[in-house]
């Protein structure tokens, strides 16, 4: 099971705003992500969509890859906080107040779904199914 992730540091948003955008994509399929992303009314969705192609790009390149996109998901994302810069702007009566602008380090990780493999059943197999059904009926 092939697994890669990307990152992209300093992006210029908080951590919460970005984190609003990023519970959208969890858990769906990469290409289902992207257009949630496309369709996202947010800033913060062009740069994540970035992190998301970048990371597919990650796995692209790995050894054990099957080169199929459409079993590759989104296993992980998150927005942890980054450096914040202070800036002092003007107030009334000679003061100043703070203004911190937020950074973000964004992370994407994609996993590829493992392939399903079809059970064959025996004989004795459905016969105990139904033996184990009729004594559940019963009550015993």
């Amino acid at each position: 099971m092939v697994e890669a992730q990307a990152t992209a540091r300093g992006i210029r948003t908080s951590a919460q705003k970005a984190g609003l955008v990023l519970e959208l994509i969890r858990g769906k399929g990469v290409n289902q992500a992207l257009a949630t992303l496309q369709f996202t009314r947010k800033i913060i969705a062009r740069d994540i969509a970035k992190v998301l192609r970048s990371a597919v790009a990650n796995a692209q390149q790995q050894d054990g890859f099957s080169g199929d996109i459409d079993r590759l998901y989104v296993s992980g994302c998150y927005a942890n906080q980054g450096p914040s810069a202070k800036r002092v702007r003007p107030a009334p009566m000679g003061r100043a107040f703070r203004v911190v602008k937020r950074t973000a380090h964004l992370t994407v990780q994609v996993a590829e779904k493992p392939l399903k493999i079809a059970r064959v059943t025996t004989g004795g197999g459905a016969a105990r199914a139904t033996k184990a059904a009729a004594s559940k009926a019963v009550g015993v």
